[in-house]
Order: structure tokens, then C-alpha cells, then sequence
């Protein structure tokens, strides 16, 4: 563990922290940190900066009550930026959005990865404008019968893949069922941090679990 003392903060007594979503590992903001805001967050938990402007610390949510829960932070190499995990109430940017970074300026076509928020978010846009010869629009203009009559059929179809052992074929199948399923998930405003905070929480029932199988183990010993 890097302790605070290690922290090289700049000439002004500050050093940059980022801060990430949880769930998403979106970039939500970014903000200062001083010696003493960091050591706040790291006793109550929640995210507190260093006010440039008003050369003041600010816990984010003591307004807005969009509070952020911090899960981790890390130093870089150099010990003099921060990378904040922090689990958000609400929208990170004061404008209201999700995060502050919500504004391309350049993106590569061909090297630009695929996401499942991209994804996620295409979909939302084509059930808001609906646009014509859109397959996707065609599910939403059916609703949610035909959806859920293509999740069981990409189901199936990915049954008969593994069972074949088509390892191609297999992915091709889930690929189609992950589709609809987000489909479904757009359809009745299931959001993909819903299920990130559902298959979280099970994890952590889980490591109980194992621990404590572990603990009966060698109590029996």
C-alpha cells in the first residue's frame, strides 16, 4: 500500500485524481486533491476534493446529494496522479449527465473498441427516434412478446451450438442472445449497471459462502 506521505503533490499543494465508475469503469470527472481532502475521503468514505475556485474542500454531493462512494483509490508510478473507483448516487457532472467526459472530439474508426454501453446506448436511440428498416426498431414496434419470442429462440440456438460443441457457432448464438437480451433490457429501462450491481452482490454472497465452507473445513480437521 502507497501511504499518503509517498503522495507527490505539485507546488500548490494539489495533485489530479480521475475518478471512475464502479460498475461501468466510465471516466465520470475529474478533480484536485490536497493532502487533507484526501485523507477525508479515506475516513468517511466519500469523495472529497480541493476547490481551486473557491479554496475550499468540497465533498461531491453535499448539494446535489449525487454522492460518491469510494471503492479504491491508486497511485500511478510517479505517486503524483489518483485514480478514484467510486460508486455514484446520481450524474457526476454538474450539468447533469452521467459524466463529465461526454463530449467526443476525435474517435477513430478503425481502432475504436466496441462497448456494451455503446451498444446499450445505440439501442436507447433506436427506440427514442424509431428510425425506418431498423430491425432494432422493428423489435421495439412489436414489443415485448417478440422479444422475449427471440430470446427464447437465440436460446435454443445456442443450446444446440454448445451441445455440438461448435465453438464458432457458439459465439455467434450467444452474440445474438446478448442482443435481444439487451433489447429486452432497453424495452423495460433495465440499465446495464442494474445487472452490474445484482451479478456484484451475488459475489460477494458468494465469497461468504466459500469462506465460510473454508472455516467448517478445517474446524472438521
Amino acid at each position: 500500500m502507497v501511504s499518503v506521505n509517498e503522495i507527490k503533490f505539485d507546488d500548490k499543494g494539489l495533485v489530479p485524481a480521475v475518478v471512475v465508475d464502479k460498475f461501468s469503469r466510465k471516466v465520470l470527472m475529474l478533480a484536485w486533491m490536497n493532502k487533507e481532502s484526501l485523507e477525508k475521503t479515506m475516513e468517511t468514505g466519500l469523495a472529497t476534493f480541493w476547490s481551486r475556485s473557491r479554496k475550499e474542500l468540497w465533498t461531491k454531493g453535499e448539494t446535489s446529494n449525487n454522492y460518491m462512494h469510494v471503492v479504491s483509490i491508486t497511485a500511478d508510478c510517479d505517486r503524483d496522479s489518483l485514480v478514484v473507483v467510486a460508486e455514484p448516487d446520481g450524474p457526476a457532472c454538474h450539468l447533469g449527465t452521467e459524466s463529465c467526459f461526454d463530449y467526443p472530439v476525435w474517435d477513430s474508426q478503425e481502432l475504436s473498441d466496441f462497448t456494451a454501453e455503446g451498444l446499450y446506448g445505440l439501442l436507447e436511440g433506436r427506440k427514442e427516434l424509431m428510425p425506418e428498416g431498423s430491425y432494432t426498431t422493428y423489435l421495439f414496434q412489436k414489443g415485448t412478446d417478440k422479444i422475449l419470442k427471440k430470446i427464447g429462440e437465440e436460446s435454443t440456438e445456442v443450446i444446440i451450438a454448445a451441445k455440438a460443441e461448435d465453438k464458432a457457432e457458439t459465439i455467434y448464438e450467444i452474440a445474438d442472445l446478448a442482443y435481444h437480451v439487451m433489447v429486452l433490457m432497453v424495452q423495460q429501462g433495465i440499465s446495464l449497471k442494474d445487472i452490474s450491481k445484482e451479478l456484484a452482490s451475488r459475489h460477494v454472497i458468494d465469497h461468504k459462502v466459500k469462506q465460510e465452507k473454508m472455516t467448517g473445513n478445517k474446524e472438521q480437521k
